[in-house]
């Protein structure tokens, strides 16, 4: 069998309807590439955060420096934290918490570092629409202003072993 050249016409035309929907696709599809970037800058539900290399004990060293210093009390045997306004706040995640409770003041921003000690775990504020991904050996800072009185859980919303259903931290908003 030898390859040769087909003759006239192979294919089926393309009618008028399946064009009409692969217009209607590809308008949509740059509808929504234009609001990727448009929804992360007016959206708010993805802010900008930076991310450094880091090592688990390094972080380890900031987190319970932090506590020492801002330590106001406890809940359920975990450090309360409170810590002035506009000043660094450290969190952990480990298996299965998130280390120490942190206590806000509504209205004012704090910069929030986050790291993993030990495995992924995804980080997402509730009742608010907020996740980030933390993976060990990154540091990531987010720029953070409760606008609600109120307890906010951090919850892990990445399975992280037997004990994820139990990983919930908490923020104190006064």
């Amino acid at each position: 069998m030898s390859i040769q050249t087909l003759q006239g016409v192979w294919w089926k035309k393309v009618d008028p309807a399946e064009k009409l929907w692969i217009g209607i696709a590809l308008v949509w599809c740059l509808i929504l590439f234009a609001m990727m970037p448009l929804w992360h800058f007016t959206g708010k539900q993805n802010p900008s955060f930076e991310t450094y290399r880091t090592t688990a004990l390094a972080f380890q060293k900031k987190v319970d420096a932090f506590v020492e210093k801002n330590k106001v009390g406890e809940d359920k045997g975990v450090p309360v934290v409170a810590a002035k306004p506009g000043e660094d706040v450290y969190m952990l995640g480990r298996m299965w918490s998130w280390y120490p409770v942190l206590k806000f003041k509504k209205g004012e921003t704090y910069r929030l570092h986050l790291s993993s000690m030990d495995l992924l775990h995804g980080f997402s504020l509730f009742p608010l629409n907020l996740n980030f991904m933390v993976l060990p050996g990154y540091e990531y800072v987010l720029t953070v202003t409760p606008t609600e009185s109120g307890e906010v859980f951090a919850v892990c919303n990445e399975f992280c072993g037997i004990g994820h259903h139990n990983m919930v931290g908490k923020i104190i908003v006064e």
